[in-house]
């Protein structure tokens, strides 16, 4: 696909930026990207690089409409490209995810714009079509490194952990001096429940690069669930220490504070999280101030308590305008998920519908996978406690790949006697080795025999058969 820009210098800043995302190092290009703009401010592929990588909100938004703004002059590729980067980033995936589809038609042997938009899909967690975009690009190049990685990621995404380990070992071989293969081997093994083969991999790209501070992050990552939170929270702070940005370093100390969660410190874990709600206030990243108070809310036994966070998380996102619309309605989707279900809980049955048809408006106005998942949770949560299973089955299969839904599905199977698919979820479930407060508060409830709803929200929740 042709790139437009009158300078020599910013051509190769862009490129250079584009190697760098394409090897997954990706604050190395958004600096890279950065320079190309700087170099040439008309560069609007430049600046719509920066707006979909950043995680820095006023950025964004500034080199969004930076992108808009000098579109017009530029190649009717490039301004799809923009329309979709635009597009999803402002909450509209129709329009966005249409573009991606024209871009595709025009380019259909144009292995990086193959490559690129597969990438997007396999962070929106479709992993069929990931694994479709990746295998058409290395049906032109069979060792196209970054095609590789994602197709690993796709294998690992659909449980098919066999050809997700076969297309690591390519990945290796195609660039053995890099470390991020390595990093990548190690999550994929660590998704396969493999944690001390995963330990080894991120110690190898360490080997390679020791300030590659997305392995000190993976290391972490393992160790909370193998269970050694003390270690992982050394491997966080090695990670906040060198990561580059404070969108990473927010991040990472979020995944710190959940190692609290997992030893049931719940006191550090409040003050863990709190401090970060406002270290992210202090530096303007009101989204992972919302996370924060958000995911507080969420491990509270008490439900007054934990609608009182929800309420803080939403005000805060308000603080901000100039996070993308699409990403403040994904935070949002979640705390309308979280206060449906502790109002259901204390009956509080106006605040409970009133948070279930904001998120009803919010799913049949978007696309967002998060957004159309928090729904159909809050929906099947609300069927369940009703005593409607099959409804309440109905709503949560569609949202088969997330554990709070997955716990639900297992109730809900249970109440219609279905003992095979409750096993099935079961085993789903212990399989889910992803390292997010949603899994530590599974592991949690499967461990409190007291707790028969095995819910892994800390309030006391069972099923009642009264209208809401």
């Amino acid at each position: 696909m042709p790139v437009t820009t009158g300078s020599a210098k910013a051509r190769h800043f862009f490129e250079k930026g584009m190697l760098a995302f394409l090897n997954a190092h990706i604050a190395e290009a958004t600096d890279d990207w950065r320079s190309a703009g700087k170099e040439d401010p008309q560069f609007a592929l430049a600046h719509a690089w920066v707006a979909f990588n950043t995680g820095i909100p006023t950025e964004e938004s500034e080199e969004r409409n930076r992108a808009k703004a000098t579109a017009a002059s530029v190649t009717p590729g490039e301004r799809l490209m923009i329309r979709w980067i635009v597009g999803v980033k402002e909450n509209d995936y129709i329009t966005g995810i249409a573009a991606m589809n024209d871009l595709v038609a025009m380019f259909p042997k144009d292995k990086r714009v193959l490559y690129l938009c597969g990438n997007w899909l396999l962070m929106q967690d479709s992993f069929e079509p990931t694994v479709s975009f990746m295998q058409r690009v290395l049906a032109m190049d069979n060792n196209y490194a970054p095609a590789l990685n994602d197709l690993g990621y796709g294998y690992s995404g659909l449980g098919q952990y066999d050809k997700a380990v076969a297309a690591m070992d390519r990945y290796v071989k195609a660039l053995p001096n890099d470390p991020n293969p390595q990093d990548s081997y190690g999550e994929i093994l660590r998704q396969a429940g493999r944690f001390n083969a995963s330990l080894d991999h991120y110690r190898a790209a360490l080997k390679i690069d020791p300030a590659y501070f997305t392995s000190h992050a993976g290391l972490g990552d393992t160790y909370a669930l193998m269970g050694d939170q003390a270690m992982a929270r050394s491997e966080y702070a090695e990670a906040i220490q060198i990561a580059p940005g404070e969108d990473d370093r927010m991040t990472y100390t979020l995944q710190s504070a959940t190692t609290w969660v997992r030893e049931k410190k719940y006191q550090d874990a409040d003050r863990a999280f709190a401090e970060a709600a406002d270290r992210a206030h202090m530096m303007g990243l009101h989204l992972h101030e919302a996370s924060a108070r958000r995911m507080m809310a969420m491990y509270q036994v008490d439900d007054t308590t934990s609608l009182k966070y929800l309420d803080e998380a939403e005000t805060d996102l308000t603080h901000q305008q100039l996070v993308s619309l699409s990403d403040r309605e994904q935070e949002r989707a979640q705390i309308l998920l979280y206060r449906t279900v502790r109002a259901d809980r204390l009956q509080s049955h106006a605040l409970a519908l009133e948070s279930l048809a904001q998120l009803k408006a919010m799913a049949e106005g978007s696309r967002s996978r998060i957004i159309q998942r928090s729904y159909h949770a809050a929906a099947g949560a609300v069927e369940l406690s009703r005593g409607n299973y099959l409804e309440a089955i109905q709503q949560l299969e569609e949202n088969s790949e997330d554990p709070f839904s997955l716990q639900l599905l297992a109730q809900s199977y249970d109440g219609v006697r279905r003992s095979h698919d409750v096993e099935a979820v079961d085993n789903k479930l212990r399989a889910f080795n992803f390292p997010t407060l949603e899994q530590a508060l599974i592991d949690l409830s499967a461990q409190d025999t007291k707790s028969p709803e095995k819910n892994f929200l800390r309030g006391s929740w069972r099923p009642k058969h009264g209208q809401l």
